[in-house]
């Protein structure tokens, strides 16, 4: 599989867009004012003990209180908390992790499982463990690997091997891992020396998490619009990864660097609901509080035998592009998809043996629960920030996030009874009345013979505006005595 990295680098923002075989498959974007705080190490004052939910909230210095669960305390104090409370004491200063953004309402949550990730490995220096991905190939190099990590890893902490690591030496490894441990050595003096709360260390921004998380072998082409921004990734490609500086490239054209690639038009399409198939078939993709629903249809399919062979084959279809739109929305924790029925055993296995192969792309762990009674598959996928339609997308003023307006019917209704209420109490009498409204609102007002109607059970004359900033749902009611 052909993979490109196309970097957007404007002050304002960076946008990171791969690309395999040519097809956009993921997105990231970060803004300069917002800034990415997942992975930063703080350290924290417990503010406020939620013994019913065995959980605190921890004054890291940011806008909101960060929420702590016991499950994730590490170690001993995980313990301790468990048999007698005693790490639940407020004014207590905790280092923790940031492990998941905050969302909406909710403010970000905290782990004390502290990670360091490297180009190679991930070093966590609060557990004693070693782990190798699980992407990794085959099971002899993953052997190998865990074999190297554990000669090259400090004693008594862990260490992950990235999937990037396959086929590196043990110098790589170590080379790497020393360099996370002094990195873990610094922050933690730090730590003792300083009050709560405090940032101890913040994660890369994201041009460097490319390189980090990104950038391996399979990356034919790593393609940068920005000059300063070039010259930082080359830098630090020389010292991590030399054999791949040739795969960089400045692009200095004067057209737009996503529109070269014709991905503006594919990050449009990321904020709507209807996902189109190459067969005629779609996807509806709606957004709860609780999950996300993905909804299969066949729209102008037809097949072209048996009804059987055509809903499989749209559903086939789906399951491709549903692990896609997972993958480039970023949606995470609960996911349904509700495929077209089938009747045949044998079709729903490979419909979701399809979706199991499909979802081994994606860098995020998802889970595939499997396939209810109702014939919906659930899922759930780690929810770490704020989904890409989220990021790109805020609150529409006029529906307040609703999805729909009260029609033009239901907002007249409305001004009609207050003019009649009006009519009735303190403010009844003669002179005018001015009704400021939209304009398809107004259409319902200004049907032939409704103004006179009005104006004689009211007892006033009623004069109707149109002013060019009104919303759909909103109206007044202006009253004249003269």
């Amino acid at each position: 599989m052909a993979k490109t990295i196309i970097v957007n680098a404007a002050p304002e923002e960076t946008r990171m867009a791969l690309l395999e075989d040519g097809v956009l498959a993921e997105v990231a974007i970060e803004r300069t004012h917002s800034g990415h705080i997942v992975g930063s190490i703080y350290k924290g004052k417990i503010q406020n003990v939620l013994p019913g939910m065995q959980a605190v909230f921890v004054d890291i210095g940011r806008e909101r209180n960060a929420f702590l669960y016991v499950g994730d305390l590490a170690g001993k104090t995980a313990g301790r908390t468990r048999r007698k409370g005693e790490a639940f004491t407020v004014g207590r200063e905790l280092v923790v992790q940031v492990a998941k953004e905050g969302i909406g309402s909710k403010g970000p949550r905290l782990t004390t499982h502290l990670t360091l990730p490297g180009r190679y490995v991930v070093l966590m220096p609060t557990v004693d463990f070693i782990g190798v991905s699980r992407r990794i190939g085959t099971a002899d190099e993953r052997k190998r690997l865990k074999e190297l990590a554990a000669k090259v890893r400090p004693k008594g902490m862990g260490l992950v091997v990235r999937t990037v690591a396959e086929g590196r030496s043990e110098d790589d490894l170590r080379k790497d891992c020393e360099y996370l441990l002094s990195l873990w050595k610094s922050l933690a003096a730090r730590g003792k020396m300083v009050k709560s709360p405090v940032l101890l260390y913040r994660d890369v921004d994201l041009l460097i998490r490319i390189v980090r998380d990104y950038f391996s072998d399979d990356v034919e082409k790593f393609v940068i619009d920005n000059r300063e921004a070039h010259s930082r990734v080359a830098e630090l490609l020389r010292a991590v990864s030399p054999e791949l500086e040739s795969r960089l490239e400045l692009y200095e054209g004067n057209e737009d660097l996503f529109a070269r690639y014709r991905l503006e038009g594919e990050m449009e399409k990321l904020s709507m609901r209807r996902v189109d198939l190459k067969c005629g078939g779609y996807l509806v993709v709606d957004r709860t509080e609780a999950l996300t629903v993905i909804d299969v249809n066949t729209g102008k399919f037809v097949g072209k035998t048996k009804l059987a062979d055509t809903v499989f084959a749209v559903n086939m279809e789906a399951a491709a592009e549903i692990a896609r739109q997972i993958r480039l929305r970023d949606i995470g924790g609960i996911i349904v998809a509700d495929f077209i029925d089938m009747d045949r055993e044998q079709h729903k296995k490979a419909v979701l043996d399809a979706l199991h192969e499909h979802l081994r792309k994606d860098r995020t762990r998802t889970n595939v629960v499997g396939l209810t009674g109702l014939g919906l598959v659930e899922m759930t996928r780690k929810k770490v920030r704020q989904d890409i339609t989220t990021v790109l997308n805020g609150q529409c003023p006029c529906c307040e996030g609703r999805g729909f307006v009260r029609s033009p019917e239901t907002v007249a209704a409305a001004v009609r009874r207050q003019l009649r209420q009006l009519a009735k109490g303190k403010q009844a009498g003669h002179g005018r009345a001015v009704v400021q409204v939209h304009p398809r609102v107004a259409d319902q007002l200004q049907q032939p013979g409704e103004l006179e109607r009005l104006s004689q059970e009211t007892a006033r004359q009623i004069t109707v505006e149109t002013p060019a900033d009104i919303g759909m749902e909103t109206f007044s009611v202006l009253l004249d005595k003269n």
